[in-house]
């Protein structure tokens, strides 16, 4: 026996309906102006939240967009904030410059005046040995200057070293500080006479040179005396600045002193020098 097959309406023909039917009462409930007619309150319920909700995504896209803007000014008004920073610091650092090289001029005017009674030339270190001690290094000033070999070098507040060579433009320095270096020295309070050697190892663990055969028959030499190039010295003028004592001892031989000396110039930093045009023309063999 045959089953009778059912009677079915396609889908999409009821939704047409529904969706025609709906369409209609849309119509007359608006056509009609049905105030409180249930068809406005269907249309209510279904679409209220529907339009609540576009208004809310309205919003919120609004008020991205507004946080968008005001981002992108907040982001070019930091651009502009960073040059006037940037423009201010190169200021800064320029003046700072300007200072620094203001004050390294005023420390050879001083020099110039502390030794009023040498003729000097004014020149500025354009190399030097590797390391980071001024031991050698090179002036950009020479014979056309004036400049010429064994004449003393002075800067911050006294000696440097000598001239050991020299060219046309360009002279070569050895700082009292090199290992080949030595001075005859003298202490101010008590004119006693000593020898200064140059000692790098000793410069990078101390800060100081070597001091050795110093005379101190009263024993009244303490920490702190100046010691000047001496009178006796056969290369360095007498009386300039070389350092202060910074540790004294007796010597086994129970006649002599040795201990360390403090330079007065800071050999880690020079960028200018005077360079006294005045040699030294009698004396020992000790420099």
């Amino acid at each position: 026996m045959r089953r009778r097959s059912k009677f079915t309406i396609p889908t999409k023909y009821v939704l047409l309906v529904l969706t025609v039917l709906c369409i209609g009462a849309m119509y007359i409930s608006f056509t009609m102006n049905l105030g409180g007619g249930p068809l406005n309150t269907v249309a209510g319920t279904v679409f209220g939240p529907m339009q609540r909700g576009i208004n809310n995504v309205g919003l919120w896209l609004t008020d991205k967009a507004d946080n968008l803007k005001k981002l992108s000014d907040v982001m070019k008004e930091n651009e502009e904030l960073q040059k006037q920073v940037n423009d201010l610091t190169n200021e800064l650092n320029a003046i700072k410059l300007d200072q620094y090289e203001l004050d390294n001029l005023r420390e050879l005017l001083k020099l110039d005046k502390q030794y009023a009674d040498y003729e000097k030339v004014a020149a500025h270190v354009i190399g030097k040995d590797t390391g980071n001690w001024f031991s050698m290094f090179v002036i950009d000033k020479g014979e056309k200057d004036g400049v010429e070999k064994d004449m003393n070098v002075i800067a911050g507040s006294g000696l440097v070293g000598i001239v050991i060579d020299v060219g046309p433009h360009y002279a070569k320095i050895r700082s009292i500080i090199d290992d080949i270096s030595s001075v005859s020295g003298m202490v101010v309070s008590t004119s006693d006479y000593c020898i200064v050697n140059g000692d790098l190892q000793m410069m990078s663990e101390s800060q100081s040179i070597e001091l050795k055969s110093l005379s101190d028959s009263k024993d009244k030499i303490q920490t702190g005396d100046q010691i000047v190039t001496s009178p006796v010295s056969s290369k360095f003028l007498p009386g300039i600045l070389v350092g202060y004592i910074s540790e004294v001892k007796m010597d086994s031989n129970n006649l002599t002193k040795s201990g360390k000396v403090t330079p007065a110039v800071d050999f880690e930093h020079i960028e200018e020098v005077l360079v006294i045009l005045e040699k030294k023309v009698t004396g020992t063999e000790t420099e």
